[in-house]
């Protein structure tokens, strides 16, 4: 059946967020700050071998680089779209309002939490990649070894940042569900290439997730996101 794969990683999300939240009365400060610290370099090192992966090719003359100018033009122009949007201000505007309707005022950290968490779980290329493959062939294998990735990412996530983290169910069921939907129609498409390009672009972005991780509000990452729209494009 397709979408199981999205519906068991918002539930993988749902409960990690709930064991981070419990882990986070146990834990003092500096130990989720050193905790959070530690999966922002984690998730840098994931984002990157990602990236090289797909942009370095064995050949018989040795080791060459593919798709460069295709992740340049696809970051450039997909920031300057994403700032003339501001998408980061819509998350963050989204963000708020959660943290008004679940009345959590009080907790400093709601929305940078949320739209981190957010970005995390939804641009990597398991997210891509799983909703596709679950659309075209109804196989949610992917998918479901996302699931078990996030629960351990939201888990420590939400442990060091609160529980807004545990929201980031809601964009994955959005955004990974109608790319399901999406891919039905788009297959004949799907290209080896087009898809090598968009696990380059949305590793890239993962690891400005890791950045800010370490270092927040760095690199507005939301703003970023046009830039997998422009690697679809360029690729054809």
């Amino acid at each position: 059946m397709r979408g199981m794969g999205t519906i068991a990683n918002v539930l993988a999300i749902i409960i990690g967020g709930s064991l981070g939240l419990f882990c986070k009365n146990l834990l003092k400060d500096r130990y989720q700050e050193t905790i959070m610290k530690a999966t922002g370099i984690a998730t840098m090192f994931l984002a990157l071998s990602g990236t090289l992966s797909k942009m370095f090719v064995i050949q018989q003359v040795g080791i060459q680089t593919t798709g460069s100018m295709n992740v340049i033009l696809s970051l450039v122009i997909g920031a300057l779209i994403g700032e003339m949007i501001d998408i980061d201000h819509l998350f963050e505007k989204f963000g708020n309002w959660l943290k008004l309707k679940t009345k959590s005022q009080g907790d400093h950290q709601f929305v940078n939490a949320f739209v981190t968490a957010s970005l995390t779980v939804c641009i990597g290329a398991m997210a891509i990649m799983g909703a596709i493959q679950d659309g075209i062939y109804a196989n949610p294998s992917i998918l479901f070894a996302k699931a078990v990735l996030d629960f351990v990412i939201i888990l420590v996530m939400s442990s060091s940042m609160g529980k807004g983290c545990s929201f980031a169910f809601i964009p994955v069921a959005f955004l990974q569900g109608a790319l399901t939907a999406l891919s039905v129609g788009l297959a004949p498409f799907m290209t080896t290439s087009l898809l090598n390009h968009l696990d380059m672009v949305g590793n890239i972005l993962i690891f400005c997730v890791g950045i800010n991780l370490i270092w927040p509000r760095t690199i507005r990452v939301a703003n970023l996101l046009p830039a997998l729209v422009i690697s679809i494009i360029l690729s054809f």
